[in-house]
């Protein structure tokens, strides 16, 4: 048995976390609601961070968990903004995510 929360394992006869104060799942179980970097896709890329923040938030409205990954440093001197952020969506979602922003993209032309 495993806390989901602080993650510290218990033998089987413990139902509760004596530190969190909540019930103990089967780590199997546990180990299946993981997430996973092989069970995301890259399915947009832009440098405005804007913009995918608001893609993400109309994903979200469409009940489609999604990540941002920038990639932005601003340690680095230089003219301009090269740096490219990416908007990932579970393999599960691909299809639909696309779709909405796809939707979002040809309205804005």
């Amino acid at each position: 048995m495993i806390c989901p929360n602080c993650e510290y394992e218990y033998v089987d006869s413990v139902i509760n976390c004596p530190d969190c104060k909540i019930g103990l799942v089967a780590i199997d179980e546990f180990e299946r609601k993981l997430t996973h970097h092989s069970d995301w896709l890259v399915i947009y890329t832009s440098s405005d961070q804007i913009e995918m923040e608001m893609l993400k938030a109309n994903l979200a409205g469409a009940n489609i968990e999604a990540l941002i990954l920038s990639q932005k440093d601003s340690s680095y001197p230089a003219v301009g903004d090269l740096a490219v952020i990416k908007l990932l969506v579970k393999k599960t979602d691909v299809s639909d995510a696309t779709e909405i922003i796809n939707d979002i993209n040809s309205k804005s032309e």
